[in-house]
């Protein structure tokens, strides 16, 4: 175990390596720069040429991205291009926001996801149909629609939940949960139906074959055939896909921070971007990388733990 983990991130640092230069290349290709966004369109040359030169732009994009390399090595990621302000404060202080939407996105569809997918898969007929019907129609559903619909019946008709906006758990945990049930229930819908059509079509597979056949000649009970014995076989795949999902909900924070106006890293993603606050914008993408190995790295474990006769091979 202790060696798959220790490989997984060996392969992660020129994952990290090529994402950065990646982000350098494509935020240097797009049109416009920090520079001109401060200063506007109509502006002195002369000035235009200082601001560059006073923010490091004028130098080429190999020497730009040697430059934040060799910071991020050692743990600085450099300072904002507007603001002035560190790069690893302002991405800690939206870290908060994101992490609390994706760990709660992350738990409603696990739970709910498994519920609707061992309900289909058990009950058969008419409910696996509406299982796989329902889930068909929610991964369809875009999610920024499925965002006005929650905000107009929930939060207009009905006043239930605010509208946009986040209060921090520390200052008021109730009104920290009403913020966020908006938001995660629209940036879950989509992985709650993956995860449930995955979870009922590999309990089905399980259920048919011969060995739980065996089991209910013994006369083993229904709950512990489920339960101790299908559960863990059925279970490899979906966790597989529940990784996809997972890394997948780090996408989807981006509309739904937008839409519902919260102050994560999805937001300051689309603020540093627009801004050509290439900093910024390099913090970002270094902490979802991060996200993304984390991820990875789990989902191995659990499925080493699952098949631990594939980790002594």
């Amino acid at each position: 175990m202790i060696r798959l983990v220790a490989g997984r991130l060996l392969w992660s640092v020129p994952l990290l390596f090529l994402l950065s230069a990646l982000t350098f290349l494509l935020a240097w290709l797009t049109p416009g720069d920090a520079a001109r966004v401060v200063l506007g369109t109509n502006t002195d040359p002369l000035a235009y040429a200082e601001l560059r030169a006073k923010l490091g732009l004028d130098r080429s994009l190999v020497e730009q991205y040697w430059t934040w390399l060799t910071g991020a090595v050692r743990g600085d990621l450099g300072r904002s291009l507007f603001t002035g302000e560190s790069v690893s404060a302002i991405v800690d202080s939206r870290l908060a926001v994101s992490l609390s939407l994706l760990v709660l996105a992350a738990l409603v569809i696990a739970v709910v996801g498994c519920a609707l997918g061992l309900f289909g898969a058990l009950r058969g007929g008419a409910p696996a149909k509406a299982v796989d019907g329902v889930s068909v129609v929610a991964m369809s559903v875009p999610t920024p629609w499925l965002g006005l619909v929650l905000v107009l019946v929930f939060a207009v008709g009905l006043a239930w939940f605010p509208v946009t906006g986040y209060v921090p758990l520390v200052q008021a945990p109730d009104r920290w949960a009403l913020s966020l049930v908006l938001p995660v229930l629209c940036l879950a819908a989509g992985g709650i139906a993956v995860v449930a059509k995955q979870v009922r079509g590999a309990m089905v597979e399980v259920l048919g074959r011969g060995y739980v056949r065996a089991l209910r000649a013994n006369g083993l009970s229904a709950r512990r055939i489920v339960f101790r014995h299908a559960a863990k076989n059925a279970a490899v795949p979906v966790v597989s896909v529940f990784g996809v999902v997972l890394i997948g909900l780090l996408g989807g924070s981006v509309v739904v921070e937008q839409l519902f106006a919260l102050p994560g890293l999805g937001q300051l993603t689309v603020t540093a971007a627009a801004q050509h606050d290439l900093p910024v914008l390099q913090g970002v993408v270094l902490c979802f990388t991060v996200l993304v190995i984390v991820v990875n790295v789990l989902v191995d474990v659990v499925t080493a733990w699952l098949t631990p006769q594939a980790v002594t091979r």
